[in-house]
């Protein structure tokens, strides 16, 4: 019998324990239970706003693209303005090059000129000179 009583003790504190750690495995259950109510809540409320969030988003990003596009114009209008001034430029630079080039020529032209009727002066001062001995001869 004390073999049968011992085995009894034994399943006896075997129970308690294994009631104990159910009833503190249901306490935990039921904690788990709440809090899973609480973020359920929390995560419907949450969704409510990031919903409202990503409606005024979507708002604020059509007036963008609505706003880019009527400022798009604009940067196309100053980027030929450019492409135009540049092209301005280079026409002058080209005016630039060739009037100097022919102020070149025309120089050497007027020099050569006036060298020309230099040599004729002298040439008709001779001629004059000596048609002067000759006369006075």
């Amino acid at each position: 019998m004390t073999g049968g009583v011992i085995a009894a003790i034994a399943f006896l504190i075997l129970a308690i324990f294994i009631s104990i750690f159910l009833m503190v495995l249901l306490q935990t259950f039921h904690e788990v239970n709440q809090s899973v109510a609480v973020i359920r809540s929390s995560v419907d409320v949450l969704s409510k706003q990031v919903e409202d969030i990503l409606g005024n988003a979507n708002e604020l990003l059509d007036d963008v693209n609505h706003k880019v596009a009527t400022v798009d114009p604009v940067f196309q209008a100053a980027a030929d303005l450019g492409e135009s001034v540049s092209d301005l430029n280079n026409a002058t630079r080209d005016l630039t090059t060739r009037v100097t080039s022919t102020g070149k020529s025309a120089g050497k032209v007027g020099v050569a000129t006036k060298a020309a009727k230099s040599v004729y002066k002298m040439y008709r001062n001779h001629q004059t000179k000596k048609q002067s001995r000759t006369t006075n001869k």
